[in-house]
């Protein structure tokens, strides 16, 4: 995971994960991607036992780092945030040595490599709005101009950053295109979708099944972006049908990659993102509604260990 001392606890979901876990009686160890190595065909990590609080201030306690072989572990959950970068992937391939070696490894770094949370709609067209994804901004530019507003996004970002909406004749387009890599990066642009007003909703699944509520993220007044992390508020709401018929068309998917724990980004019946990397509102969620999604994921963990 990212460094422990710098989450929200009262929002990460990592920490929720963390919470649960100690609670059904798991040992936990901590460490993050630059204490991971390879020698001698083993992978090794400089980790820390580590025990949670639910309370303000002190939310956990460090032991002493030892050393062990990623192996020695039943479970390890992969909770690194993007950017998607060479380095993310190269902790993969650690991964991989465990998994090799018997380690349950959630989620998968096999299908993390193979499951882009930007590009990975394009497996779903019917369920997802109008979408290109390309480097060349003269067929940006048409696809700008066909769908009248548009929404452009690196591939390899979370949290809203990057992300610009744009309009047909916008007089800072070029500029806007040149931020965005000049036509050397590749991008996703989809049809801007005005129901993100009423919010841009969080699904968290388990093994392909959802919780029974979402988190709208609903844009404030100054921006058209609906992330918490630019300043969106939460709104915790029940399912629609559309969204449990959406999460029942991708699961299948899902379960056949072993991703167990995932997160849809659904605006107005339509999902806009699969977030598979570190994807978050549990604790939102479970604060609000009193589901068990944490100790839910754990236990699923659980019994896929057991059952080998």
């Amino acid at each position: 995971m990212d460094a422990v001392e710098e989450i929200k606890p009262y929002k990460d979901s990592t920490f929720a994960m963390m919470l649960a876990a100690q609670a059904r009686g798991h040992a936990l160890y901590y460490f993050q991607q630059q204490d991971l190595w390879a020698e001698d065909g083993i992978a090794m990590t400089a980790c820390q036992a580590i025990t949670v609080s639910d309370t303000a201030g002190h939310y956990f306690a460090l032991d002493d780092a030892i050393s062990c072989p990623l192996h020695a572990f039943d479970a390890i959950l992969m909770r690194k945030d993007p950017p998607f970068d060479m380095e993310y992937i190269y902790s993969t391939y650690f991964l991989d040595m465990a998994v090799a070696q018997g380690t349950l490894v959630v989620n998968p770094p096999n299908a993390l490599r193979q499951v882009n949370e930007k590009f990975f709609i394009t497996d779903f067209p019917e369920l997802a709005p109008p979408t290109l994804i390309s480097q060349d901004i003269g067929r940006i530019k048409a696809f700008i101009s066909a769908h009248k507003q548009a929404v452009l996004k690196p591939l390899d970002g979370m949290g809203g950053k990057g992300i610009f909406k744009m309009t047909q004749g916008e007089p800072n387009t070029n500029a806007i295109l040149e931020a965005l890599g000049n036509g050397q990066q590749t991008l996703m642009i989809q049809a801007f979708l005005p129901e993100v007003c009423a919010g841009d909703k969080r699904i968290l699944l388990v093994d392909g099944e959802p919780a029974a509520h979402g988190l709208a993220r609903i844009p404030s007044d100054a921006d058209f972006r609906a992330n918490l992390a630019v300043g969106g508020r939460g709104e915790v709401q029940p399912l629609s049908a559309r969204e449990r018929a959406i999460c029942e068309a991708i699961k299948p998917r899902l379960q056949a990659l072993g991703l167990l724990f995932v997160g849809l980004d659904v605006i107005g019946g339509y999902v806009t993102e699969i977030n598979v990397t570190s994807p978050t509102c549990i604790r939102e969620i479970e604060a609000a509604t009193g589901e068990q999604i944490a100790d839910r994921l754990i236990a699923k963990i659980e019994s896929m260990v057991l059952a080998g």
